[in-house]
């Protein structure tokens, strides 16, 4: 089967979420275009979006419909040249309405997953539990005659784990897109121990047509990305027990979240991005690595405590911020949640206080300011160089923190989840964002 055969008809599960409605996006395109193409005029194309809920699914379709727009916009050459042929299409915008038909007209909404028994392939973003992933595969790949192969987005679940318990023969690849997948432009490509060679080979012409970044990593629980980043959240939350024997619980969240961001030049403050994910994502996800890693535990109390209290995080289907860690009043942080007094403290109450405590912090350029220059490494180094001797409790949070990020991203490298250093650089500048890779020699 080539590879727009095996488009022809295709599954996507968990469509109507954060994570599937993105991978939906790209794949109702993808098949497009190619539906699109002169020889495969009347060639059925199916994309079945499957949820559990018909309203998030008639949501998930406005969304589609609000992106393919801006796509086609930006598109409006090409498009120009697939619809030559239409002498009743003659503005832009008699052109990109019939695109936007011709998209979302593959698409079926369902709530129900026999739908996925005729696809030839399928592309998975629902919980991240084992037990629920491979009791669906399973059922599908018992009911479906075609032998499809499953594109999962798991962010930390072993793939041959999955292949083994649901019985996939290899028919599987771990293909975690980040968030959010219609602008990211990283994907973490993982095999399973006995992935078919021509799965493989699908996901990178996938990846490559979507103009994906790939960095293939190692069979590991949490692969490259989650494997830096909950080490990350340990690491800071550890901190921010050691910062309590001065400070206050909130006071110590607010340092360390400032040093995380400011200091290191990141685009938000671990505790930020806890929230950003969901702070029972995380979580979830350390308790799904820590089941697969042999010799590390990796355990929060400081998660534990505020999942006890009802303090999750994460996003509205907006794509707007929750409360978490952080209070959030348009986007930004303005409280620190206290599990002592249960309320939120305002920032404003005791910002001033920390920061004199943290001390005169070397002038550090903004991540917006140096994240796409051209002399960034430049800037980087002038500002690492005076890292290195400030004197300030801030700078020497900072210096412990740059330190122990490069500890774990070498870590993934002689544990043999990454193959190299570029790897782990690439994962944390493309699917975070970073300024620069936690593996440098800035100090």
């Amino acid at each position: 089967m080539s590879y727009e055969e095996r488009l022809q008809h295709v599954s996507v599960l968990g469509a109507a979420g954060k994570m599937g409605s993105g991978i939906l996006l790209l794949t109702a395109i993808e098949m497009a275009d190619i539906s699109l193409k002169p020889e495969n005029k009347g060639k059925p194309f199916v994309l079945n979006a499957i949820d559990v809920s018909d309203e998030a699914l008639a949501g998930v379709m406005k969304y589609l419909k609000a992106q393919v727009l801006k796509m086609a916009e930006k598109k409006m050459v090409g498009l120009r040249k697939v619809y030559a042929h239409r002498a009743d299409l003659i503005d832009n915008d008699e052109i990109i309405d019939q695109y936007i038909f011709d998209v979302i007209s593959l698409v079926r909404t369902t709530t129900r997953m026999e739908a996925a028994y005729d696809s030839y392939m399928v592309f998975e973003a629902i919980k991240e539990d084992p037990e629920m992933k491979i009791s669906i595969f399973s059922k599908i790949s018992a009911n479906n005659p075609h032998q499809p192969w499953f594109f999962t987005n798991t962010s930390s679940i072993p793939i041959t784990k999955l292949d083994e318990g649901a019985g996939l023969n290899g028919r599987i690849i771990g293909f975690h897109f980040y968030n959010p997948p219609a602008v990211q432009k990283l994907v973490e490509l993982i095999k399973a121990e006995h992935t078919l060679p021509e799965v493989e080979a699908f996901a990178q012409a996938y990846a490559k047509n979507l103009r994906k970044v790939v960095v293939p990593s190692h069979d590991v629980a949490g692969f490259i990305g989650n494997g830096h980043f909950m080490r990350d959240i340990l690491y800071a939350s550890a901190e921010v027990e050691n910062l309590c024997r001065d400070l206050s619980y909130v006071e110590a969240v607010y340092a360390m979240n400032k040093v995380s961001q400011d200091y290191l030049v990141r685009p938000m403050g671990i505790f930020q991005l806890i929230d950003y994910v969901g702070v029972d994502v995380c979580s979830f996800i350390m308790s799904v690595m820590t089941r697969h890693l042999k010799e590390e535990t990796l355990h929060c109390p400081l998660l534990d405590n505020l999942l006890a209290q009802g303090v999750k995080g994460g996003q509205f289907s907006d794509g707007s911020q929750k409360d978490g860690v952080l209070k959030y009043e348009k986007g930004r942080p303005v409280a620190i949640y206290d599990p002592g007094t249960k309320v939120y403290v305002p920032i404003s109450d005791f910002q001033s206080k920390v920061d004199q405590k943290l001390g005169d912090m070397p002038p550090a350029p903004a991540w917006k300011t140096v994240v796409g220059h051209k002399a960034k490494h430049e800037i980087l180094t002038d500002y690492f160089t005076l890292l290195k001797t400030a004197e300030s409790m801030g700078a020497e949070l900072a210096r412990a923190y740059v330190v122990r990020s490069n500890t774990i991203g070498l870590q993934l490298i002689n544990s043999g989840v990454a193959l190299n250093e570029n790897d782990v650089n690439t994962v944390m500048l493309t699917g975070f964002f970073h300024a620069y890779g936690p593996i440098n020699k800035y100090l």
